[in-house]
């Protein structure tokens, strides 16, 4: 369920990101008393050539939703090739065989849809909504570029340059906006989250159209990809268009790869200071701890633990350093929970005039609290109500329908899931969550990075044209 699996979407480039509304599906103070949901509704379907198919039908509108999610990110990557998968994201829209460049999504805006696509550490989705009348259109459509996309050399030189600049301006021109890229590249030693889903500058510039097409014919086959139809539809009819477009697709010429490197477990506290020259104009406190994966029991109570810690300006952490203390000028938190073990990290920009081991101290303080306090009822009770407002969203369009079931089908290999959650949340206890802070938030299991801007420059009482 991509709202609650991270707490914030996608990595932060910067501070903005961790908030959620307060919430708007009000229960009363006992969870027992929470009606739950209906199930969804739906069938799978896996064709001969490998590809996943998910059917559910929902009749309250006359359109169709479509998520062809690829289980490929930037943690397929290999050292030195990095941003391939965001690349693609990008190279997809490109043009194939049949489709002219810039096409695709013009011929689902001429039929009044829309369409998207996004990468993260671990898929990369493309979406469409149309009127359910033309859902053939987006069927073909998805198809072609899948058995026939054009990767040429003019094609990637164009697009490699967007990314550039895609990257310059969402994280090196924007003040913190390296946050998250350094923290991670801290915090692992070998798996590929170590590194961004924009990728490197120098692995960018490294790349050539060779490398590029090895990555598409290794990942962007049937076997390795997963289409979620949710709509105005009968399955049955459906699926006869889905097997007559996607049968054509042929299978992967050889196994689609799997041996990510697993990090190593964290076996005592690391301390490092760094100093970053541009876009930096206040040290920057991160106390971050490994953690454990999406669909893992631990999962569900560490979700509570970092929405009482972190989630948006009641929480914990904002409270005691930006209003109690005035030690930062803004502070948050993320809980990564995805497809392998990730971080969850706490970050204060410290206020001028406060030192950095006063906010160090101060994020120590709230994660140790966890571990020795029990969360109060009234906390536990909110973080439920949002999960459960959230859950109730998932239901209610079309798209969200489909990016729930996409997630669970995809991310936790296990379509069931998209049901169970609710039930595992409504359950967990107080001492559910102090456990897993307990196991997480441990000294031996913690990063504590201090990223300082460039000291001030001393003054120079030559004058110009006297420097030696």
């Amino acid at each position: 369920m991509r709202p609650i699996m991270r707490l914030a979407s996608g990595r932060l480039p910067w501070v903005c990101a961790v908030s959620a509304v307060a919430g708007m599906v009000v229960f009363s103070a006992t969870v027992e008393t929470a009606v739950r949901p209906p199930k969804f509704d739906y069938e799978i379907h896996k064709l001969d050539n490998g590809l996943t198919v998910v059917l559910s039908e929902d009749h309250s509108t006359p359109i169709v939703r479509s998520e062809l999610v690829y289980h490929v990110g930037s943690k397929n990557e290999r050292p030195g090739r990095t941003g391939f998968a965001h690349l693609f994201e990008h190279l997809m829209f490109k043009g194939s065989h049949n489709v002219l460049s810039d096409s695709h999504l013009t011929l689902i805006s001429r039929v009044g849809g829309d369409g998207n696509a996004y990468t993260t550490e671990d898929a990369t989705t493309y979406v469409e909504t149309v009127p359910s009348q033309y859902l053939p259109l987006i069927l073909w459509l998805e198809a072609d570029r899948m058995a026939t996309l054009r990767i040429d050399k003019e094609t990637f030189e164009s697009e490699r340059q967007v990314v550039k600049e895609e990257r310059r301006w969402r994280y090196e021109d924007t003040p913190f906006g390296l946050l998250s890229e350094i923290m991670y590249d801290q915090a692992y030693s070998v798996h590929p989250y170590k590194h961004t889903p924009i990728g490197s500058m120098a692995d960018l510039e490294a790349a050539s159209v060779d490398d590029v097409q090895e990555f598409f014919d290794t990942y962007y086959v049937p076997e390795n990809a997963t289409l979620v139809l949710v709509g105005d539809f009968e399955s049955s009819e459906a699926l006869a268009l889905v097997k007559q477009y996607f049968d054509r697709v042929p299978k992967a010429a050889h196994p689609v790869p799997r041996d990510i490197p697993r990090e190593p477990p964290q076996t005592g506290e690391r301390r490092i200071t760094l100093t970053q020259t541009e876009n930096w104009p206040l040290p920057a406190v991160i106390v971050a701890h490994h953690i454990t994966y999406d669909g893992h029991p631990d999962a569900y109570p560490l979700h509570i633990a970092v929405k009482v810690l972190s989630d948006g300006q009641s929480s914990r952490i904002f409270q005691r350093l930006v209003y109690d203390d005035q030690l930062a000028v803004s502070a948050f938190g993320q809980g990564t929970i995805i497809d392998d073990p990730n971080l969850f990290y706490a970050v204060s920009l410290v206020q001028p005039g406060r030192t950095p081991v006063e906010s160090e101290q101060a994020l120590i303080d709230q994660l140790d609290r966890l571990k020795n306090e029990f969360i109060t009822d009234r906390e536990l009770q909110q973080a439920k109500n949002q999960f459960a407002r959230d859950y109730v969203f998932t239901r209610a369009t079309v798209e969200q329908k489909a990016s729930h079931l996409s997630h669970a089908a995809v991310i936790h290999d296990d379509i069931t899931t998209a049901d169970a959650e609710f039930d595992i949340f409504m359950n967990i206890t107080k001492e559910d969550v102090q456990r897993v802070a307990r196991t997480y938030f441990t000294k031996e299991n913690r990063l504590v990075l201090t990223i300082q801007p460039p000291a001030p420059a001393g003054r120079s009482f030559l004058r110009p044209g006297d420097e030696e």
